[in-house]
Parts: C-alpha cells; sequence; structure tokens
C-alpha cells in the first residue's frame, strides 16, 4: 500500500528510499521533520512505523522478491545484523574500519547473506553510495578490490532502478549534503561555497511547474538533453510538476515519427514527467486570441513581403499595414483561416515598438499560413502560430511557473513577457541556461537532417551523430551523459565542450564491468608455431573479467598455432621471450620472412618464464575454425572545424571520411555477444556490438567507443 515517508531534509534515509524503490514500494516524500527526527512511515490507515530498521524489514517482509529478507531464519537474523551495522559506513571515523571489514567479508562471497540479493545488500550498498566523492575516490583505487566488486556488480544490474535516488539525495560530500550532487556545485553565482543557492524565481516548494518543450521536427540531441535533465531537477528539488509538451506548430517539419523516438529519448534519459500534452491541443484559443489582441488593436495582418519585412524590421521601419483598420485587419484573419489566395499572402503581426533597440519587439509574426497537413490535426488549420506567439500563451495556460530557456534566447525574453502583458495572462519566470555547445558538432535540427536526407548518415539514431539514440549507439551509457551535464548545472556561461570529458566519465562507467575478448586484423595477421604447444587443442574456462564476476565466463582454446597481430609480429626479435596473455611466455626462434613481409614465427613455450622480464605482452587467438568474423568500425566527426562561426557555411566544412572497417577475427565466445553489449578488445580498447553473430558468412558488427584519449582522424 501507498504510504508517506517523512523526515529531516538534512538526513534524507536514503536505505529506506532506495530500498522502497526496489521493491516497488510507492512513497509519498515528506522531508518536513525536525532536525535529528527518526525517519516515519505513516499508513493511510492512520498507523506508522518509526525508525530506519523497523522501515526496512517492513519493506523487506512486503517485498514480492524472493528470499529478500532471507530465505530462512538464520538468513533473516544475518539481515538484520547488516541492518544494524550499516549505518557505520555513515560514521565519518569509522568509515575506512567499515570498508575493510566489509572487503574482507565479500573475499569469497557474491552477496552479503547467502547466495541471492537480499535488502541487506540494498542498504550497505545505498549508505556507501551515500559517501559521495569520499566512496567515489576509493572505487577508483585498488585498496578494496572485493568490496568495490561487490558494490559494481549491484550497480551494473540495478543502477537504473537506484540512480534517481543516488542522484536525487547524495551530494559530492554525502546524503543531504547537495541532491543532485555536481549540479549544485554549479548553481552558485557566488565563488563562495558557502553562498546560498540560485533558486528559481519566486519558487515555493510543491508549487513548482515546469515544462520540457522539444519540437517534433527531429530526435532529441545531447542539447535538448541538457534542457530536459535541468528541467527534470528543478521539479524534483521543488516537489513540482514537469510537463512534456510537444511544440507543434510547423506542420512542415514534423512527424509522428519524431514524437515517437522524443519519448523514446525521454525515457532513456530517465526523465519522470507528469503529463504530456501538445501545443496543437490550444489551436482553437490561441485563434481566439489572436482574434481578440487584432480586435484590441494589439495586432495586425501584413501582407509585405518576407524579405522586405526583414528589412523593414531590422531598419525599425513601420509597415504600411500597421495603421490598417481592425475590420481591414479581420477581413485579412478571415482568408488568413480560410487558406486563400490572398491570406496565403499575409501574416499576423503583433503590435509592439518598431523603434526598440532590441529587435524581437519590433513586431513579431503571431500567425503565418500553411497548408502542409498536420501530423496530428490534419488539413483542419490553414493558419498556424509562431513558437514566440503560442509559448507564453500555453505556459500561462498550463500552470507552468517557471520556463527554463537556454541563454541563446535572451533576447527574446522581454519579447515573451510583453506578449503574455497584451494577452492579459500572468507572469511566468524565465531561467536561463547556457546552451551545450560540442566541439566538431551541428546540434541544429535543419543541418542534422541534411545529412540524412543526403545519405550522408544511415538515419537520426547513426552513430557519428549527437541524437541521444546515437551517442548511445556509439556506446555511451546514459549515467555518463548524466553525469557530464549535470557537472556544468544551470550556468549561464557560454561554453564549448570537449567531447573527450564525456568519454572519460564513460569509460569509468564500463571499464569496471564490460567484458574482456580477443581479436585480431582479418587481413594482418601473422600465425606463431608452437614447437612444443599441446598436440591436441584443448579449453580452459576463464572470467571475462578477473576482477568483476558479474561479466561471467569464457571458453579459451590452447594450441600449438596461434594467430598475432602482424604489428605485434613485427615488433618481435628473433630469440626474444614474450609473453602470451592468460597462458604464459614463449620464446621466438625463427621469423620467416617473404618480399619483405613476415608470414610466420616459429618458437617454442617457456611456461615457467617470468612475465616480469618481458617487454611484449601479446594477445592471440588459436587457430580453429570457431573463430568469429568481426567488423570493427571507427567513427570520425561530421566536420572538419572545431567550432563554426555563424558566417561558415557548414557544408565547405565536412569531413571526407567520418567511418573506417577493419574486418577481423574475434574468439568464439564472441557469437554470444548481444546486441548492445558492451566489451573490450584487449589491447585494442571499448567496442559496443550492434549487430551480433548470425551466421559465420555475415561478420559480427563492433563499434568502437572513444575511452577520453585523443582521437585520430580517420583522413
Amino acid at each position: 500500500m501507498e504510504a508517506k515517508l517523512a523526515f529531516s531534509k538534512d538526513s534524507p534515509p536514503i536505505s529506506i528510499i532506495c530500498a522502497a524503490k526496489f521493491v516497488g514500494l510507492p512513497l509519498t516524500i515528506d522531508p518536513s521533520l525536525a532536525a535529528g527526527s527518526a525517519p516515519t512511515l505513516r499508513f493511510a490507515s492512520g498507523e506508522s512505523l518509526h525508525g530506519v530498521n523497523p522501515i526496512l524489514l517492513y519493506i523487506a517482509s512486503s517485498a514480492s522478491i524472493s528470499c529478500f529478507s532471507g530465505k530462512n531464519d538464520i538468513e533473516f537474523g544475518h539481515v538484520v545484523e547488516w541492518l544494524e551495522y550499516a549505518p557505520t559506513f555513515l560514521s565519518g571515523s569509522e568509515f575506512e574500519n567499515a570498508c575493510s571489514f566489509v572487503d574482507g567479508f565479500l573475499a569469497s562471497r557474491t552477496f552479503l547473506v547467502g547466495h541471492g540479493l537480499t535488502i541487506a545488500d540494498v542498504v550497505v550498498w545505498s549508505n556507501l553510495a551515500g559517501i559521495g566523492q569520499r566512496w567515489e575516490s576509493l572505487r577508483k583505487s585498488k585498496k578494496y578490490q572485493n568490496l568495490v566488486r561487490w558494490f559494481n556488480s549491484i550497480d551494473s544490474e540495478y543502477r537504473d532502478t537506484l540512480y534517481e535516488v543516488v542522484a536525487a539525495y547524495v551530494g559530492k560530500r554525502g546524503i543531504g549534503k547537495s541532491p543532485a550532487p555536481s549540479l549544485k556545485e554549479k548553481v552558485h553565482d557566488s565563488k563562495d561555497p558557502s553562498a546560498p543557492e540560485v533558486d528559481l524565481p519566486g519558487a515555493k516548494v510543491g508549487k513548482v511547474c515546469v515544462r520540457f518543450a522539444p519540437e517534433p521536427s527531429g530526435y532529441l540531441h545531447i542539447g535538448h538533453a541538457k534542457a530536459g535533465l535541468l528541467n527534470k531537477y528543478f521539479a524534483e528539488r521543488y516537489q513540482g510538476r514537469l510537463i512534456v509538451r510537444f511544440d507543434d506548430t510547423n506542420p512542415s517539419k514534423e512527424s509522428n515519427e519524431f514524437v515517437e523516438n522524443v519519448l523514446k529519448d525521454i525515457e532513456t534519459l530517465g526523465i519522470k514527467y507528469d503529463v504530456v500534452t501538445y501545443t496543437s491541443d490550444y489551436f482553437p484559443k490561441l485563434m481566439e486570441m489572436a482574434e481578440s489582441l487584432i480586435k484590441q488593436g494589439k495586432a495586425y495582418v501584413d501582407d509585405t513581403p518576407k524579405d522586405q519585412m526583414r528589412k523593414e524590421r531590422m531598419d525599425g521601419i513601420e509597415s504600411r499595414c500597421r495603421n490598417n483598420t481592425v475590420e481591414v485587419n479581420l477581413s485579412l484573419w478571415k482568408e488568413m483561416v480560410n487558406g486563400t489566395e490572398r491570406g496565403m499572402q499575409c501574416c499576423v503581426r503583433g503590435k509592439l515598438d518598431m523603434q526598440d533597440p532590441n529587435k524581437s519587439l519590433r513586431d513579431p509574426v503571431y500567425y503565418r499560413c500553411n497548408i502542409d497537413p498536420h501530423h496530428r490535426v490534419g488539413s483542419k488549420y490553414k493558419v498556424y502560430p509562431t513558437y514566440d506567439f503560442a509559448c507564453p500563451y500555453v505556459d500561462a495556460l498550463e500552470g507552468v511557473t517557471h520556463a527554463l530557456r537556454s541563454s541563446e534566447y535572451h533576447d527574446r525574453n522581454a519579447q515573451y513577457y510583453r506578449i503574455l502583458q497584451d494577452m492579459g495572462l500572468r507572469r511566468v519566470e524565465i531561467y536561463e541556461f547556457s546552451r551545450l555547445n560540442m566541439v566538431y558538432t551541428l546540434l541544429s535540427k535543419r543541418k542534422l537532417l541534411w545529412f540524412v536526407q543526403n545519405n550522408k548518415v544511415e538515419d537520426w539514431t547513426d552513430p557519428r551523430f549527437p541524437t541521444v539514440q546515437g551517442i548511445v549507439r556509439r556506446g555511451l551509457k546514459i549515467e555518463a551523459l548524466i553525469q557530464f551535464i549535470l557537472q556544468q548545472g544551470a550556468s549561464k556561461n557560454l561554453n564549448l565542450m570537449e567531447w573527450d570529458k564525456l568519454w572519460t566519465i564513460n569509460k569509468k562507467i564500463i571499464d569496471p564491468v564490460c567484458a574482456r575478448h580477443t581479436a585480431v586484423l582479418k587481413d594482418q595477421h601473422v600465425i606463431f608455431t608452437l614447437t612444443n604447444g599441446p598436440e591436441k587443442p584443448f579449453v580452459r574456462i576463464l572470467p571475462r573479467h578477473k576482477k568483476f564476476e558479474g561479466a561471467g565466463k569464457k571458453a579459451t582454446t590452447f594450441a600449438n598455432r596461434i594467430w598475432l597481430d602482424y604489428a605485434d609480429a613485427a615488433a618481435i626479435s628473433k630469440g626474444e621471450e614474450v609473453t602470451l596473455m592468460d597462458w604464459g611466455n614463449a620464446i621466438v626462434k625463427e621469423i620467416k620472412v617473404e618480399s619483405g613481409v613476415i608470414t610466420e614465427l616459429v618458437g617454442e613455450l617457456h611456461l615457467e618464464g617470468s612475465v616480469k622480464t618481458t617487454k611484449l605482452k601479446i594477445t592471440w587467438l588459436a587457430d580453429i575454425e570457431e573463430l568469429v568474423p568481426l567488423s570493427l568500425v571507427e567513427f570520425d566527426y561530421l566536420i572538419s572545424k572545431k567550432k563554426l562561426e555563424e558566417e561558415d557555411d557548414f557544408l565547405e566544412n565536412l569531413n571526407p571520411c567520418t567511418r573506417r572497417e577493419n574486418p577481423a577475427l574475434g574468439d568464439a565466445n564472441m557469437r554470444n555477444l548481444k546486441r548492445g553489449e558492451i566489451i573490450q578488445l584487449e589491447r585494442k580498447g571499448y567496442y559496443r556490438c550492434d549487430a551480433p553473430f548470425i551466421r559465420s558468412s555475415k561478420p559480427v558488427v563492433l563499434f568502437a567507443i572513444p575511452d577520453g584519449r585523443q582521437q585520430t582522424s580517420l583522413n
């Protein structure tokens, strides 16, 4: 049953919130208790539970998950012991001792109690996550490998479930210190870290309503992701509402495909919203408002040619139609509504101030004709509102209190407020944040559409695209994108971001958990014959990741004929001892060369040799029929200039080569890879499986994932 969890806002019980989230127990959050008060769980019946552990035990007992509180009385007793021990991690002086104790306890265990996940694991995990930066620093070190392996295993398996809680309640300094960690670090106007956070102007907890309003004219890209996540952050911070509204006012550019994929992208980003609306829902009311403004003399119909109108606005020259009578304007408006030839020559303009230094106030266009069918309402309308007209109206009508807009629209803020005033609607506060700009990247949907329409990319999900689906397909974990965006916060400073920083965050997430495999380049490999190698091939079962059990096992074949990459063979000298990874040392006795090309190496195993004495540690594959054909795909930026200026034509800065495929052979285990699975090819890099194994004649397609190091151009 649904219950209300009350606690002090300074010490949110993250273990309770995580456990409830994990088992699907709906909670109403009430952070109103006095500092130092124990959390209380109140039920609709009037009953309540007080204290962390009684609430946790209730959650465990009500869970539908098998054995979540232990499979028998003994395991239940151990669960209770761990619940009592878990707060030790939150004691600064005892933190390291607790880590050392649990690390030793997990040396030969996968879970804290028994052989399956229990609430004990969730509670200890959440308390560790609640430490913030101190724990994150330890995770990167090799100090507590068993504890980190256990933590990463749960993190990998249940991150989507638990991350939302961590993001909301844990800052760099720990639980309650700064929800949505990096963002709050960044929303200070003052350089003084003790300065108060920048609040949404006039915001009150429980009264805030924000909206994320993408236009359905393309897929969401990384810039939209920032806007969406900031709206999500403020809605959660103020316990308010988040509206997803499709700004569908231009039927020539929009489609249901884009609507469906934007919703898919929003789900991928973990953005929880209260309702989805469409500007087209308000078309009748918007038309009524336009007609009302015409009748009040606050708007007029103009048939000035487009180019002339643009020049007059720049020069501050009033249109000859500006002083039309209301009757003339209404007559022309009727022509527009009916989509007649005369009406198609006209538009509706607001009568603001043609001499204002801010050119956005120089009689902006409110309505224009368009006879293209609309993806939702068909051919019902021949006139459509502009974004500048529709946005403030619908914001006010839907109860939006704060409109988040990127600072590129700063000059239009005065226009937004003036239009609201002329409409006689309440004020909606604008909160600005800086637009996210990335090096070598186009974020204009018009320009991205050019690449799609001209077959320069596959589609909107192409891994070279900055769309959410594109970068995820490239191998980016969505939690890396969230971290990257929240680290920038709600700053208004314009900046050009490097992709390397994002991929570095991504590497830290995938490296501890992704499986290791081996491949050699198909056109550049050399046979190495081991004269004292096994007469018959044999198989050993090895871990896919030496430090992460959750990656599973793989079968590695050992034989007396093995393949090496040609580059490795070329680096070996006759008589040199090398290390064959996951096997041992071997000594190269002979290097066969034909026409200056190495054709074969001959040597013998020297397994008693020390790996510490060899210079080369080499990956290899047994020469067997079961090897899997691979296509290793590398990508480059679509444009060749780091930052395009306004005067630059992107078509003159296209990168001539943005995709390269290298045929390779992979170990036999790779026929089990799933689409979307991320692996590391040892000594080659990280890859995401885009097309899994179907048959031997069709290669497994692996997309190379950048790791944050300087990217090498394909040209």
